[in-house]
């Protein structure tokens, strides 16, 4: 990763923790009108952001350092190891989604199920269809993603 991608990176991920202090009362009201009863977690946000923040710790100014776990606004490449295809989904906030371009809420169940796994990580993903072994292929900073 370049050192301008990395600072660009890092800037995005700033702006996230930014955008979700603002406007976290709001995060907060969407997210819990839009998960069932007994998923909802109170204290996602404050979970998200620290986990967020540790991360950005973790990133050195080398070139060698680049996204290595999914967060929101992760574009994501998930190859299905049954019939070894290639999926790709970018995590977003649930007023974002259009599944015909990728885009999948953060609390999803796919998106769920995603979010803090790492590059590299082989998981069973758990889809309406059943469950599947998958591994994480690829993990990108949508550039384009705006809060």
């Amino acid at each position: 990763m370049s050192h301008d991608s990395l600072q660009s990176l890092k800037k995005s991920l700033i702006e996230q923790l930014t955008y979700i202090d603002e406007n976290r009362q709001e995060l907060l009201d969407l997210y819990l009108t839009t998960i069932d009863r007994k998923n909802k977690d109170f204290q996602f946000f404050e979970r998200y952001a620290t986990a967020l923040k540790e991360y950005l710790l973790t990133i050195d100014n080398t070139a060698s350092s680049m996204l290595t776990k999914v967060f929101i606004g992760s574009q994501v490449s998930v190859l299905y190891e049954d019939d070894n295809e290639v999926d790709h989904y970018t995590i977003c906030f649930p007023g974002e989604t259009d599944p015909d371009k990728g885009y999948i809420s953060f609390h999803s169940p796919v998106g769920s199920q995603l979010l803090y796994r790492c590059l590299g990580e082989k998981m069973v993903l758990i889809t309406p269809n059943g469950e599947t072994s998958v591994v994480i292929k690829d993990i990108n900073y949508f550039n384009g993603y705006h809060f």
